[in-house]
């Protein structure tokens, strides 16, 4: 515990965000830099409590309290190490994850809870400013070989891993680039492309080979991959988008959010795009359906591109403000939690269902049909949706793009080639090792567990490292 009294010291500081006019302009990172200064006072916050629920509720199980203390006495190598020893990507997390770690701070009980987002961050960045994560190549090889399929971040942190266990690790990726939705699908105000670059130049110089514009299971058949290595890591992720069965659906101008992402990123990379499926929401009024992290990604980027106006659509209700009575510490806090992109501008309406979209002669979206929900729990404690009477509503709209989520991996291809096994949840159905019903091919991340959080994947695509170095060495069957 680096300071007793601490966390009655101090108060909790949030990252703090560039001005909003500003922001709007670029499609740099949203947060300012965070004075050094600043962050030891947030790790002197922590109390080194008996049982560090921060710890409990990581799904990497990073040793929060270690790197708190450190940091507050001045040893930022040290902490570098301990976070470096559960999370191959803090600056991933800190950027991506939700802090479930801080919903979980015994600090949440009486005061604000720790900025531990913050002190991640922190101690990454200045590992990197200091030169102090270098690649860390193996000193002995196996002569097993992997292949690891997708290089979101299970992959990579997979990847990384087995190659530094001595296996010759091979990841194949259909895009032009390694990162998957790192690169393809986070906006470049959430993750600038340069944070990503570094990480894989750095297991680039551990010996792990990227091999991109290779479709598994289309250009390159499951068959032949599997015959040339000793086992197969699928991390493909979670990529059936939902989709909006209405009336409407098939109208010109409504969209799948990634597609929509994917090309602005491409944008910032100086990509091609055919102008033939070109999506931009300037000048636009814009409707984005559905409100987790991938709707509040559009909201952004829609307002960064110039909509005339945006407008996000959520079927559940607002959150409380305070945790309710039935959410109480140490689970997550389910409170209302605006975006940076919500705090940008757009509107944001609850329980709303979309009823139809309506077209021109031309075929084209020109507005949706909605109408107000009321949800109530029925005699079994479920949840239940009614339909307001007399709460329809029609709002014009020229580019509806679908935020809704996404069902599981894509299962034509790859998958059924492979003729694994899938969950009931149609995700890739695997051990306790993450092998499949396939000897040989494991699965991880949002392809096995559904989809999820940066932090899973990356905790997913570790434990999958752990199952194929066993399997490789004969532990087992």
């Amino acid at each position: 515990m680096g300071e007793i009294e601490g966390f009655l010291k101090y108060e909790r500081q949030e990252l703090h965000g560039r001005p909003i006019t500003l922001r709007l302009r670029d499609y740099h990172d949203v947060y300012e830099p965070v004075d050094d200064a600043v962050v030891t006072q947030q790790g002197a916050r922590c109390m080194d409590c008996g049982i560090p629920y921060c710890h409990v509720a990581c799904p990497l199980g990073n040793f929060i309290p270690f790197w708190n203390d450190l940091v507050t006495e001045g040893y930022w190598e040290r902490a570098l190490a301990q976070l470096h020893q559960d999370n191959n990507f803090p600056e991933f997390t800190g950027h991506l994850c939700p802090a479930l770690c801080e919903g979980s701070c015994s600090l949440g009980l009486n005061f604000n809870p720790v900025a531990i987002r913050m002190v991640e961050l922190r101690i990454v960045e200045k590992g990197f400013e200091d030169g102090r994560i270098r690649p860390e190549p193996p000193l002995t090889l196996t002569g097993k070989r992997v292949a690891v399929v997708g290089s979101g971040p299970a992959g990579l942190a997979a990847a990384q891993q087995l190659r530094r266990k001595g296996h010759e690790v091979s990841v194949f990726e259909r895009d032009d680039r390694p990162g998957g939705l790192l690169r393809y699908g986070i906006p470049d105000f959430k993750l600038e492309k340069a944070l990503l670059d570094r990480r894989l130049a750095q297991l680039t110089a551990e010996g792990v080979v990227f091999l991109t514009g290779v479709h598994v299971g289309v250009s390159l058949p499951a068959e032949e991959l599997c015959a040339g290595f000793d086992a197969v890591l699928l991390t493909g992720g979670a990529q059936q988008p939902r989709d909006l069965a209405v009336a409407g659906r098939d109208l010109r101008g409504v969209h799948f959010a990634i597609p929509f992402l994917s090309q602005q990123n491409r944008r910032g990379l100086h990509e091609p795009i055919d102008p033939a499926v070109a999506l931009e929401a300037q000048g636009k009024r814009v409707l984005v359906i559905g409100g987790g992290d991938t709707g509040a990604d559009c909201v952004g980027t829609a307002l960064r591109q110039g909509a005339a106006s945006v407008t996000s659509f959520e079927l559940l209700p607002q959150p409380p403000v305070q945790r309710a009575p039935d959410n109480p510490w140490p689970e997550w806090p389910r409170v209302q939690r605006p975006s940076t992109s919500h705090e940008e501008g757009g509107e944001r309406l609850y329980t709303v269902l979309t009823k139809r979209l309506i077209g021109n002669a031309d075929g084209h979206v020109v507005a949706v049909e909605a109408v107000r929900v009321n949800w109530q729990r029925d005699l079994r404690g479920q949840m239940r949706m009614e339909e307001v009477p007399g709460s329809e509503f029609t709002l014009p709209c020229d580019l509806v793009l679908l935020a809704m989520g996404f069902t599981g991996p894509v299962r034509s291809g790859m998958l059924e080639q492979l003729g694994v096994a899938l969950s009931p949840n149609g995700a890739v159905a695997t051990d306790q090792r993450k092998m499949t019903s396939r000897p040989g091919v494991f699965a991880a991340g949002d392809m096995s567990r559904g989809q999820s959080l940066v932090v899973w994947a990356i905790a997913e695509g570790r434990a999958a490292a752990e199952g194929v170095h066993s399997y490789l060495l004969g532990d087992g069957s």
